[in-house]
């Protein structure tokens, strides 16, 4: 399981720095995936996490490579949805904000759980999902920061693509993928810590 997660991160890693949109959209879109796996490493030995979590984790650095290729507002599979749907706009970044949401619940559940931080789920959850969209917002203040520093370089890390609610509409996504989250994966995600309590 290690390795093949290794092989498909860097892999795709790879691949998603071999002639990118730019390369300053593609560092600023990578960096949280990179700064994930740095994370992962230093706690693999000490605190290995559910096979669940590795695979949204993995999942998630994916999504987030694939935009940094392209940028969010270019990926050729949603320019084709657009098409077929006669949407106005590239939607994976919309994609990008609802894991923003979906995979840190997890994390937050999981850590939650096995230190017995908040024993009761209904205020568990309700940490979580509150954990999650102040995650979301924090990510638009630095995309704002990103913005006011660098000017016009940062238009392709914002991906607005003129949709003056875009911000709004991220969080949003993020708010809704946490409570997906809770809601899909809680029960499986149950069966995969009763090994930390056995």
């Amino acid at each position: 399981m290690k390795y093949l997660w290794l092989f498909v991160f860097f892999g795709v890693l790879i691949w998603s720095a071999v002639n990118p949109h730019d390369y300053f959209t593609w560092f600023l879109e990578v960096l949280p995936a990179l700064a994930g796996f740095v994370v992962l490493s230093l706690t693999y030995e000490t605190f290995r996490l559910t096979s669940l979590l590795y695979t949204l984790i993995l999942i998630h650095c994916i999504i987030l490579m694939i935009g940094g290729h392209y940028t969010y507002a270019e990926v050729p599979l949603f320019d084709t949805i657009k098409e077929l749907f006669h949407q106005t706009r590239n939607n994976y970044d919309k994609l990008g904000h609802l894991a923003q949401g979906f995979i840190p619940a997890m994390i937050a559940r999981e850590i939650l759980i096995r230190k017995e931080i908040i024993p009761y789920p209904a205020w568990r959850n309700f940490f979580i999902v509150c954990f999650c969209f102040s995650l979301a917002a924090l990510y638009e203040v630095i995309e704002w920061l990103v913005a006011v520093c660098t000017g016009t370089q940062a238009e392709a890390f914002l991906g607005t693509q003129g949709y003056i609610w875009d911000t709004q509409s991220d969080m949003a996504f993020a708010l809704l993928g946490s409570i997906l989250a809770l809601l899909t994966l809680g029960k499986y995600h149950d069966k995969q810590l009763k090994k930390f309590f056995e």
